[in-house]
């Protein structure tokens, strides 16, 4: 596969276009900050959630805590829409770098690890339970470590990456 004229491919659309060379203020400077405010809402939610499972806050009840699944649900999806116009506006930057995978992969774990703390600790709680199994709080610490981790690479690719645009003249694969 040509690698290199997928990259020029992906590099040529007319949103990752707008989005990389736009002056407007709306293009990559919002885009990027709706960004940072969706990992904030969904991440942020994630460790309110996580650190009341750890024993913080303990006049709040964990059956409570299900009302916070919509502002993570709204956090995921601008997420996940401005990560993908982010990505069209550096998709060589992007795939080519392995940290960005290593994201990817956190972000899923850290998904599915919601998914376990909803089932087995909020949704079996009741309304004045106190205590919380050790498995409960394993999927708590294990929770925050994801979604850290998740942050973390998701900053570090703006420092990792090998190439810029699709404009390289070695062979990546």
């Amino acid at each position: 596969m040509d690698w290199q004229g997928f990259f020029i491919l992906l590099e040529q659309n007319s949103i990752g276009i707008w989005v990389s060379q736009s002056p407007s203020l709306l293009a990559f400077p919002t885009i990027l900050a709706l960004h940072a405010v969706g990992m904030g809402l969904l991440a942020g939610t994630n460790a309110a959630m996580d650190l009341r499972i750890l024993g913080f806050a303990r006049g709040v009840p964990v059956s409570s805590l299900e009302r916070l699944v919509p502002t993570m649900r709204f956090g995921f999806w601008l997420n996940a829409v401005s990560g993908v116009l982010l990505l069209l506006a550096y998709p060589t930057k992007a795939l080519t770098n392995p940290v960005f995978y290593l994201k990817l992969l956190l972000i899923a774990m850290a998904m599915v690890d919601t998914s376990l703390v909803r089932k087995h600790v909020i949704r079996a709680s009741t309304h004045m339970e106190t205590r919380i199994g050790t498995g409960g709080k394993f999927l708590a610490v294990a929770s925050l470590v994801l979604w850290a981790g998740a942050v973390f690479s998701g900053r570090f690719l703006a420092y990792t990456y090998k190439y810029l645009d699709a404009s390289f003249r070695e062979h990546i694969f």
